[in-house]
């Protein structure tokens, strides 16, 4: 993981992937990874796509990402909370790849520059402790393989240009850049750590302490843990078993919203142990 409490997304792309300029028989995948590596606007694959069209795609994106960026950390869930469902036309959640290049610690200053339409989110993100979620059948079982939890702010990149549809957003991997980790709180294994997952508030405020939007846990597939056994199960499905170490982002509260400089943004998680909270600014 990224250490810096100052980082700005723009200025390390380069020396990370210097010399990927898009070149002129590039496939549509290697071109949508060129433009997301030199945090270009880019077409996508169309708004036509099927569901299954686009889980080909972000296979192959998360490949080619794989090539330039290095192994994925870990996976995230996208669409659990229906309102973002909603908003992007789904009626199922999806899964993504993370990478560390743009992750950062809670506390950092990131450019609102930083890509073509950079933005934020309220989540919320498990380590694995050990295989097996998949098989886990309850929110109870489920803490038996997650070792922390995390305060999450996701900072998705819009890269896609015009009005993007569900299909086009999984087809680029959930459009996943990086995001803002909080303090990792260890797990304890009781109905009662269950039951505070899905009452914690969740309460997303602005640099002047202005609400911007407040939910609970269970705005996630009824409580975070069901979404954790979702994504285990879905990428066993697609043949990805999860390891020790792994990170899990487990979905968005809210729809995301645009990054714009001077916003201070401050995700709390009232109810966990020591109320923590993840903050981020953009300078």
């Amino acid at each position: 993981m990224i250490n810096s409490t100052r980082f700005f997304f723009v200025l390390v792309v380069f020396s990370l992937v210097s010399g990927c300029t898009q070149a002129p028989n590039q496939t549509p995948v290697q071109k949508y990874v060129t433009d997301y590596i030199e945090f270009r606007p880019t077409e996508g694959f169309g708004k036509d796509i099927s569901l299954d069209e686009a889980e080909t795609i972000k296979r192959e994106v998360i490949r080619e990402l794989e090539k330039n960026l290095g192994p994925s950390i870990g996976y995230k869930a996208g669409f659990t909370a229906l309102p973002v469902q909603e908003k992007f036309g789904l009626s199922a959640p999806a899964w993504g790849a993370m990478f560390d290049v743009w992750m950062v610690k809670s506390g950092a200053e990131v450019s609102p520059e930083s890509g073509n339409y950079p933005s934020y989110e309220a989540d919320f993100l498990v380590v694995v402790g050990e295989p097996g979620l998949a098989d886990a059948t309850t929110p109870l079982e489920a803490l038996n393989y997650i070792s922390y939890v995390v305060p999450f702010i996701e900072l998705p990149d819009g890269l896609l240009m015009g009005d993007p549809n569900g299909m086009q957003v999984i087809a680029a991997n959930i459009t996943f850049r990086g995001g803002v980790l909080g303090d990792w709180i260890p797990v304890e294994t009781s109905e009662a750590f269950v039951e505070t997952l899905g009452t914690m508030s969740v309460v997303m405020t602005d640099g002047n302490s202005t609400e911007l939007g407040r939910t609970t846990g269970q705005a996630l597939m009824g409580n975070p843990m069901e979404a954790a056994i979702w994504l285990a199960r879905a990428l066993r499905a697609d043949g990805i078993e999860l390891k020790a170490g792994d990170l899990l982002s487990l979905g968005g509260f809210f729809p995301p919203k645009r990054a714009a400089s001077g916003l201070g943004i401050t995700v709390q998680y009232i109810g966990l142990p020591g109320n923590p909270a993840a903050t981020v600014s953009f300078k």
